[in-house]
């Protein structure tokens, strides 16, 4: 049985202050068409969970979409700082949990696992832990190992409402392939409804090698979008490099609000749809200027 549907339905199930992991890595792998979705549809007071922050978080940022923000940092690597994330930040317009990648990694991974909490020796001794536990977060305790006594980092599990995943391939069903680095797979399965989106559909049943690919199985997926180039202007390793021109354009504009307010009339609200974003940007010749080389293995 099919999954797929348009992505303003897989968008319209998202409700108001849900609780979201986002797929993105800096400039990788983000699930840019939904959120420009998300955005279109006035989505409010989200809480967004995501190891590292990217391109696609600071955009809701910006957008005012986002109440909460959990996460380790981040930036758009080479071209710049996550302008807006930075901003909201330090004009206290939303609350920030900030946590070292892998504690929060640990968080997805109990998550994942169904478990209460996990311990760890991460964050003992740091400023981070110091200013979690300052902060009376009650995500984070003190306690001792009932094996050794030895002094442990107690790290609730992370369990978010929905995980938006933008991946290379799926079948209908919901049977995701990914190629290269897979950093989100704990925020995926430690969520109570994964939505796709994807590059490319592939049909028929899985052949042996293609079932030993898969990341995220069809069972724990609710929906899947097909949107080719979803992740523009970040990169999805194997199909397209990130789109230097576009995010050094996006940096200046995220400098000031006023930048921002520009680039959301003209690449988000002034289109119906990321089709139309992809027109906008210079259309199937930009888009193969950043196709991935084929010679090259995965």
């Amino acid at each position: 049985m099919t999954k797929i549907v348009p992505m303003e339905e897989a968008v319209a199930a998202i409700p108001e202050g849900a609780l979201l992991a986002l797929g993105g890595f800096a400039i990788a792998r983000s699930p840019v068409a939904f959120v420009h979705e998300m955005i279109r549809q006035g989505k409010r007071n989200l809480t967004i969970a995501q190891c590292i922050g990217a391109f696609e978080t600071d955009l809701l940022v910006g957008a005012g979409a986002v109440k909460r923000l959990i996460y380790a940092g981040g930036t758009l690597d080479r071209p710049g700082p996550l302008h807006n994330i930075n901003r909201a930040i330090a004009q206290g317009t939303i609350e920030v949990s900030e946590y070292s990648g892998f504690s929060l990694a640990l968080r997805f991974l109990a998550g994942s696992l169904g478990l209460p909490y996990l311990p760890a020796y991460t964050l003992l001794g740091s400023e981070i832990l110091e200013r979690l536990l300052q902060e009376k977060n009650p995500e984070v305790a003190l306690g001792e190992c009932p094996f050794t006594g030895e002094r442990v980092v107690m790290l609730k599990a992370l369990q978010p409402d929905y995980a938006i995943i933008h991946v290379p391939r799926s079948d209908p069903q919901g049977n995701a392939i990914i190629y290269g680095p897979c950093w989100d797979l704990e925020a995926a399965l430690a969520a109570e409804t994964i939505i796709l989106t994807a590059d490319e559909i592939f049909s028929g049943e899985l052949t042996p090698q293609q079932a030993q690919e898969v990341a995220i199985p069809a069972p724990r997926v609710k929906m899947v979008v097909h949107q080719p180039y979803g992740a523009h202007p970040t990169s999805v390793y194997g199909k397209y490099d990130y789109d230097r021109r576009h995010i050094d354009e996006y940096v200046s504009c995220a400098t000031t609000p006023e930048g921002m307010k520009k680039y959301l009339d003209k690449y988000i609200y002034g289109v119906s749809c990321f089709d139309e974003y992809l027109e906008l940007i210079g259309g199937l010749r930009r888009i193969q200027e950043l196709a991935a080389d084929s010679l090259k293995k995965y």
